[in-house]
């Protein structure tokens, strides 16, 4: 199997179990609980491919997408008594999630030939999206508007990926100091309560 579609593949997997562990977190039935791992898992992927104009959509060209999806929300029905506590550290299956997604999403706007600034605004949508419309539909504010370093982490490590690319100095090595990067940015950030700076309200008056 080739490795980078490997890495899809688990990145998928770590999103949907993500989003089914915020569904049932909220006590929502087995269809919500699909849906939401759905969305969480291929949502993001589905925006960037109808922006660029990628068809088939990700998933609908690929089933092997919705067996994951669907093997991860076994594992929160089957193992909930072990996996539900782990919905403390829901940042953790995020990380990995964005960490892959940023840079598939950015390689494969870069091979559509795209400008490397919008490859790198797909890479991004591809990776936070999914959580939006999970936190959309659940009711949540999305990470991406809140104070924590998010997205902001993905273009750090997208940044990296694109200095390799110039410097073409491609392959494995690329992929995963890139990956790396985006996944200990957003530990640290969550660990240490590191965040970007917001406006004042008191700026606007009240």
């Amino acid at each position: 199997m080739n490795p980078i579609y490997a890495l899809d593949l688990i990145g998928t997997f770590a999103f949907a179990l993500s989003g089914a562990l915020v569904a049932h977190k909220q006590g929502f039935d087995l269809f919500g609980v699909v849906i939401i791992a759905f969305v969480t898992a291929v949502g993001g992927g589905m925006v960037r491919d109808v922006l660029i104009d990628s068809h088939p959509i990700n998933w609908i060209g690929n089933l092997a997408y919705i067996w994951v999806i669907l093997g991860a929300v076994v594992c929160v029905f089957l193992f909930k008594s072990k996996v539900a506590p782990l919905s403390k550290t829901l940042f953790l299956f995020d990380a990995i999630g964005i960490s892959v997604f940023t840079l598939l999403g950015l390689q494969k706007s870069i091979d559509a030939e795209l400008p490397l600034f919008v490859a790198l605004i797909m890479g991004m949508v591809s990776s936070v999206f999914g959580g939006v419309i999970r936190d959309v539909l659940t009711r949540e504010v999305p990470l991406i508007f809140k104070k924590e370093i998010y997205a902001s982490a993905c273009l750090i490590g997208g940044l990296v990926y694109l200095v390799f690319h110039y410097f073409e100095y491609t392959g494995a090595i690329q992929f995963a100091v890139s990956a790396s990067i985006i996944f200990l940015v957003r530990i640290i950030s969550v660990v240490y309560h590191l965040e970007l700076p917001k406006i004042n309200k008191d700026v606007f008056g009240k």
